[in-house]
């Protein structure tokens, strides 16, 4: 989601780092929790909902507000701070929740390739660029194919599939 601050990339300076960006003070104390406490309430803001997703090692409820992109009779979940925590979350579980309200909708996820993400991250942008467009590394929706390709990798997408 978005942030009014300046964000902090945690990477390590070699290229196999995963991209990260930190969360501001904003996002975490404000912005994320006014989100969360909409979804709760069953407010979606543009088809924003709340991400639950099982803890890698706790296996307690982690929860995350995201904002699933409907594309071309699929759905996504885009991650435009790279690797975080409910990535990494997801990767292990393989299954979530998209919650709103009392509305659960349990998922199972599948991670696209990197060549498979330049359309979905392209319209990901047109759709969310105001709220997420400064996480993007300069591209936008009118970047080339080939510019979405040269950042892919910064930028997991995870096709949404019905639970088993």
């Amino acid at each position: 989601m978005t942030d009014m601050t300046a964000a902090t990339v945690t990477t390590a300076d070699t290229q196999d780092a995963p991209r990260y960006l930190e969360p501001g003070w904003f996002t975490r104390n404000v912005f994320n929790r006014l989100m969360a406490r909409l979804a709760k309430w069953g407010v979606s803001v543009w088809g924003s909902r709340q991400l639950a997703v099982r803890g890698r090692a706790s296996g307690e409820w982690k929860t995350t507000p995201v904002n699933p992109l409907d594309f071309e009779g699929g759905r996504y979940l885009v991650a435009p701070r790279g690797t975080t925590q409910w990535v990494r979350n997801i990767r292990v579980a393989g299954t979530a929740e998209l919650r709103l309200g009392r509305k659960v909708e349990p998922i199972a996820v599948v991670e696209l390739a990197d060549a498979d993400k330049p359309a979905v991250i392209r319209e990901y942008l047109r759709r969310w660029k105001a709220e997420v467009g400064q996480f993007f590394d300069g591209i936008n929706e009118r970047s080339t194919d080939d510019e979405l390709l040269a950042v892919a990798a910064g930028f997991p997408v995870f096709r949404i599939l019905p639970a088993p």
